[in-house]
């Protein structure tokens, strides 16, 4: 740190009052900082404003004046009036990192722009697959210039609405004043930041510069900014790995320097390198999904198809279901018995829901405490309000409100908005019945009923008498929606998005509903109808039988010991895979451990987690921790992974650990404790995407240094998930204790297709041949060593590949913790000389569908013979 004594200029000057009026920057719904999902924003760091969730992709400037700003990565934009009051406008949050990608610049930086003028267009599409949100704050960064900000509220449109209406305290005749003091100028500071000092890190750094009276400027190069301004920080366009540094003239220089050399050290308030996570693209729509399944199943004339939303076979008999027509007076009392009446409903409504919540599961207590805080939004308030100070009645304005709140959320582009429209006219269909003195419908059902409608709201579902509804099909939602999601944990069959044919069904026709197709049979004759019962009998049946014999060791017939042990992520997942009698977890992901946090887990964090998991572990059986696995496609938010044009191919699993090795020493002392205070439970380690034997050395490597400073003794396995681990499996297997094949991974890197592709998912299939003969090499190179071979990929899962495993000579089977049972019982039909012999024939196929054949016709044989 260097010092000298030179003196610094501030401005002083005479306040006088004016007005500024900014216009919106875009069309959309204005949305408070403080409900902004970033916590530099909503703390208004950065400054005071708003956020739009918009509806255009032109930002327009908010008045006359100079683009003072333009970001490299062109995601903000900086507009300064003449009387020197600076907006920023901040397309999205995180899009810094899109690096420019999305955005076209209109204007150049230091140009003059006319008041509503098209500065910036930006891809929504690219946007909302890359970012972590469209939201776009209108940010106010020269506070001291303001003395009063009124926002607008509701929706506004681009162009031509006021966003924020600004009394200014302007400066008037600015005159240079000596600021006393000596100058002191930091040492050379490397930024860490993954994007440089972008808008979060900025605004911590100027908000903690405000603290001190010195003038404060952050040199990058040739160039510098006032520390004190989020949008000049920002103007530097730094990037990670530059160096700036700090420069402060005046009384507390010194103490200025200290403390913001230290925080521009550490990230300003971002850890090392971090990058912000980004938001994974939507599934292909579920009627693209519903077209396809037409295709192949050719479905007949009386089959309605339409979307599997919840699975499982049903019959039963029509109920038509319509929602009822509500008729509400325009005009009621005073605005101010409108308004008790409203407020006496809300409250009513609430406890409604508050009962159903109590009653109801987990995922019932989830989505009907959504509706309960859409009583509360204050924005559905404001728009009541609107109506009751024009003398309209409480259900008029109520009913007005409502809509034109959903009608808002259903033109939004953010899916997850738009979805939430439906909760609004549930809870507002609610509500306006009981203001209105409609009594609430009560669906009365019949025995086995197979409820059909347009549509049917989370709180009709919730109360629904499930011993009497078998299953439900709607003409609207989606597999993703609320009632879905309540179908499936209620064990609910279901189909979504169905023909609007059904609509058209008589209340008490006999139907079959199959929520695993998708479809909707109607008329069906005695020989389906016969076929359906005895399969709705027999899987009711098979399960009960599958759930008691659970408890037993996994056995083939002739007594062949088959390990079946349980994939896990957290500690409820552990704690019901105990339930269900695993033998054990023969996978637990570590990251999911920690995926919803913002900062990296310490080793405390990690060490406490594991030993609570290896708590619900019996003794003696194994917990298979694997160290961090995550890539460019599945990052965490608090690991600043790249983004890659190829992330399959790029940094992920082994290769992130020793990107960050400290991480990663963290993370295996964090096991190594859990390893030496375990009661009982085998804790072992296990290394994702190993693809060489120098990456095997190198990690083990690292666990040994970290086992000199926690001793524990912990087995070690390395996963099988690229050909050319399965090619050095008998190398590898010679310095490690077990191998585990993730076979989802595996399948992909053998078939060269991604398992997330709407076109390919289908086709990368784990049974196909190439992927068995991997298999199968993996395990002879493992017999070699007479190591031990898990499979804990989704193939482990599927009962009619069990056999087949067990005959490749596969020790483990790592499966998902409902399949438990399911895959404990499939052993037990097959002694292992028929899997080895259903293993050698497997071998023999040359198409998946020639493997799948086999593996159905024995399996029938099979279920026969038991």
């Amino acid at each position: 740190m260097t010092s000298a004594n030179e003196p610094a200029l501030a401005r002083a000057g005479t306040p006088a009052v004016r007005k500024l009026e900014v216009l919106a920057p875009l069309s959309g719904v204005i949305v408070p900082l403080e409900s902004v999902p970033d916590p530099v924003f909503a703390g208004r760091l950065v400054g005071d404003g708003v956020a739009i969730d918009p509806t255009s992709t032109e930002v327009l400037a908010p008045f006359a004046g100079v683009l003072s700003q333009l970001h490299d990565s062109h995601h903000a934009i900086a507009v300064t009036a003449d009387n020197g009051v600076e907006v920023l406008i901040h397309v999205g949050l995180d899009t810094v990192s899109l690096r420019g990608r999305g955005f076209i610049p209109l204007v150049a930086r230091g140009a003059r722009v006319t008041r509503g003028q098209a500065l910036l267009r930006f891809d929504p599409e690219l946007l909302a697959r890359q970012a972590r949100s469209l939201l776009t704050e209108v940010i106010v960064t020269t506070p001291g210039k303001v003395a009063r900000l009124t926002a607008s509220k509701g929706t506004v449109n681009a162009g031509a609405n006021t966003l924020l209406s600004l009394e200014l305290t302007a400066v008037a005749a600015p005159v240079l004043v000596a600021v006393p003091g000596e100058t002191v100028t930091s040492e050379p500071i490397r930024l860490p930041n993954a994007e440089g000092l972008h808008a979060r890190p900025a605004a911590v750094l100027a908000n903690e510069a405000r603290k001190f009276t010195s003038e404060i400027r952050l040199v990058h190069g040739d160039d510098a900014a006032n520390a004190r301004s989020v949008v000049a920080v920002m103007g530097l366009s730094t990037r990670q790995g530059q160096l700036v540094r700090i420069v402060a003239t005046g009384e507390d220089a010194r103490a200025a320097v200290a403390t913001l050399s230290k925080l521009v050290q550490d990230g300003c308030g971002e850890k090392p390198g971090e990058l912000p996570r980004p938001v994974s693209p939507q599934a292909p729509l579920r009627a693209q999904a519903a077209q396809a399944q037409q295709k192949t199943n050719a479905p007949s004339a009386d089959e309605l198809v339409g979307a599997p939303a919840s699975p499982g076979l049903a019959i039963g008999r029509v109920m038509q279901h319509r929602g009822r027509a509500i008729v509400v007076p325009e005009v009621g009392g005073t605005p101010e018995q409108e308004r008790q009446r409203l407020a006496s409903a809300m409250k009513t409504v609430s406890a409604q829901l508050e009962a159903l919540r109590r009653h109801g599961d987990a995922f019932q207590a989830q989505i009907i405490g959504v509706q309960i805080s859409l009583l509360e939004d204050p924005d559905l308030d404001e728009l009541a309000e609107q109506w009751l100070e024009q003398g309209k009645s409480a259900p008029f304005a109520w009913q007005q409100a409502f809509q034109a709140h959903a009608s808002r959320l259903e033109k939004l582009e953010n899916p997850l908005l738009r979805e939430r429209a439906s909760d609004v006219r549930d809870v507002g269909r609610r509500l306006l019945g009981l203001l209105a003195g409609t009594r609430e419908l009560t669906l009365d059902l019949p025995p086995q009923t197979i409820l059909i409608a347009e549509e049917v709201t989370p709180s009709e579902m919730a109360a629904l008498d499930r011993t009497r509804l078998v299953g439900l099909c709607t003409t609207a939602g989606s597999s993703t929606s609320h009632v879905a999601i309540l179908a499936r944990s209620m064990g609910i069959p279901a189909v979504s998005g169905a023909d609007e044919r059904v609509l058209s069904l008589a209340n008490g026709d006999q139907v079959v509903l199959d929520g695993h197709r998708g479809v909707l049979r109607v008329r069906p004759d005695a020989a389906l109808l016969e076929k359906a019962a005895a399969q709705i009998k027999s899987d009711a049946l098979r399960y009960q039988h599958e759930q008691a014999t659970a408890a037993a060791d996994a056995r083939t017939r002739d007594g062949h010991r088959v390990h079946v042990v349980a994939n896990v992520g957290t500690v409820e997942d552990a704690q019901k895979a105990a339930a269900a009698r695993a033998e054990g977890i023969g996978l637990l992901r570590s990251e999911f451990l920690f995926q919803d946090r913002t900062t990296p887990p310490t080793e405390d964090d990690q060490a406490l987690l594991y030993g609570t998991i290896a708590g619900t572990v019996a003794p003696g059986r194994p917990l298979v921790i694997r160290t961090l696995d995550v890539g460019g496609d599945k990052p965490p938010a608090w690991l600043p992974l790249p983004r890659e044009q190829n992330p399959f191919l790029g940094l992920r699993g082994i290769r992130v650990s020793f990107a960050w090795p400290d991480l990663f020493r963290e993370q295996l002392r964090a096991i190594l404790r859990a390893a030496k205070g375990s009661a009982g439970a085998s804790v072992q380690v296990m290394f994702p995407m190993v693809a060489s034997v120098e990456e095997l050395r190198a990690a083990r490597s690292f666990l040994a240094e970290e086992q000199a400073r926690v001793p524990a003794t912990v087995e070690v396995g390395v996963m099988i998930e690229v050909p050319s681990a399965v090619l050095m499996a008998a190398e590898l297997a010679r310095e490690v204790d077990f191998l585990s094949i993730g076979t989802n991974d595996l399948t992909q890197y053998v078939l060269a297709m991604d398992r997330g592709h709407p076109k390919l998912a289908r086709l990368a299939d784990g049974l196909h041949p190439a992927v068995l003969r991997m298999i199968d090499l993996t395990v002879q190179g493992a017999k070699k060593h007479k190591k031990r071979v898990a499979v804990c990929g989704g193939l482990a899962s599927a009962p009619l590949a069990v056999p087949l495993l067990v005959g490749l000579g596969v020790d483990e089977l790592s499966v998902s913790v409902p399949a438990v049972a399911t895959v404990k019982a499939a052993l037990a039909r097959w002694t292992l000389d028929d899997c080895r012999a259903l293993a050698a024939e497997a071998l023999r196929q040359e198409t998946t569908a020639e493997v799948r054949a086999l593996l159905a016709d024995q399996a029938e044989a099979h279920a026969a013979e038991g």
